[in-house]
C-alpha cells in the first residue's frame, strides 16, 4: 500500500501559475494516483496569500475529499493573522470545526514569517491542544516565496520543538531538507544540494525531538535520501517511524521519481521490510488514525 502524506488540488478556476502550469482538478489527481499506484492521498489547503495564483481553503478539501472519500483524506489550513491579526487570536474553535468535518491535519502552512514570531507560536500552540499533525514549508527569507523562514541551522525550528512537545510537525521544502547534510550554506540550502552526506543539522534535531517527522516529499524530500543512497538507507531505517512517503503532487502532469524509487526499495530489498512499510503507510495509518489494517 501507498500512503501520500501531500498533494495538492482545486476546483476549476480557470487561472494558471505564470509559468503556465496549474494545480490537477480533483479527477486528474485520482488518474495520478492510479497511474503511480497510490491508494490514499492527503489533499493539502493553502490559504495565506504568499505567492498564490489560487486558494484552496479548507471547504474545498473537504469537498473534493468527499467525492472520492476512499481515496482523499482533507488537511484543513489557516493563517496566523485569520480572525484578529493578533497573537491572542483564539483558533481552537476553527480547528474543532474542521476536525469535526473529517480533517486529519493542518497544512500546507506557508506564511511567510518567522517560523517562531509570535503569530505562529501561538496558531502552534492551539494545533498542539487540537492533537491534529502540522505540514509547514520553510523558506530562507521574508519576501519573493511562500513559507515561514527559518535560518542556517534552523534556530527557529529547534525553539518551535521545544515549546510545543505534542504537537507532530512534519517537516518539507528545500530549506527543511538541505540540512540533512553538514554541507548546507545560504545559496545551497535554497536548492538541491548534491553528493555524499555527513548527517546534519536535520538529524540532529530528529534524534533530538520526537516530535519532529520528515514529509519526503517533492525533489526536496527525495534528494535528500537519494543523492547518497547508503546514507538514505540508513536515513530511513533509523527514522523509520516517523518519515512519510508522498510526492507533491501540485502540476499538470508532473513526474515523480520517488514512486519508481520505493519500488525500487521494495525489489531490490534495500532497507527492511518493515521500516518500508511504516514509511509507504503505517505511518500515516497512525498518524492520521485512519483505521486502516
Amino acid at each position: 500500500m501507498l500512503i501520500d502524506i501531500h498533494t495538492h488540488c482545486s476546483f476549476k478556476s480557470g487561472l494558471t501559475r505564470a509559468n503556465g502550469t496549474r494545480y490537477p482538478e480533483p479527477e486528474e489527481l485520482i488518474a495520478a494516483l492510479d497511474a503511480s499506484g497510490i491508494d490514499k492521498a492527503v489533499v493539502l489547503s493553502t490559504v495565506s496569500p504568499e505567492c498564490r495564483y489560487v486558494l484552496v481553503p479548507p471547504e474545498h478539501s473537504l469537498a473534493i475529499a468527499t467525492e472520492y472519500p476512499d481515496r482523499l483524506i482533507p488537511f484543513c489550513s489557516l493563517d496566523p493573522r485569520f480572525l484578529t491579526n493578533s497573537t491572542d487570536a483564539d483558533f481552537t474553535e476553527y480547528l474543532e470545526y474542521y476536525k469535526a468535518l473529517g480533517c486529519k491535519g493542518v497544512g500546507e502552512y506557508i506564511p511567510n514569517i518567522p517560523l517562531d514570531h509570535d503569530l505562529n507560536m501561538n496558531v502552534f500552540s492551539h494545533v498542539e491542544k487540537s492533537g491534529l499533525p502540522l505540514t509547514f514549508h520553510l523558506t530562507p527569507e521574508i519576501g519573493g516565496n511562500y513559507g515561514c523562514v527559518d535560518d542556517l541551522g534552523l534556530p527557529r525550528l529547534e525553539h518551535v520543538l521545544r515549546s510545543f512537545p505534542a504537537l507532530t510537525l512534519l517537516g518539507h521544502s528545500q530549506v527543511f531538507w538541505a540540512e540533512i547534510g553538514t554541507d548546507v550554506d545560504k545559496t545551497s540550502r535554497e536548492g538541491y544540494p548534491a553528493g555524499s552526506v555527513e548527517p546534519g543539522r536535520l538529524v540532529d534535531l530528529m534524534r533530538s525531538h520526537q516530535n519532529l517527522h520528515g514529509d519526503l516529499s517533492a525533489g526536496s524530500g527525495f534528494n535528500a535520501i537519494s543523492r547518497d543512497p547508503e546514507f538514505g538507507y540508513e536515513f530511513m531505517t533509523e527514522f523509520q517511524d516517523r518519515l512519510y512517503f508522498g510526492t507533491d503532487i501540485a502540476n499538470v502532469p508532473q513526474d515523480l521519481p520517488i514512486v519508481d524509487y520505493f519500488r525500487k526499495l521494495d525489489r531490490e530489498e534495500l532497507i527492511g521490510g518493515e521500516a518500508l512499510e511504516k514509511i509507504t503507510w503505517r505511518n500515516a495509518n497512525k498518524l492520521l488514525r485512519l483505521g486502516l489494517k
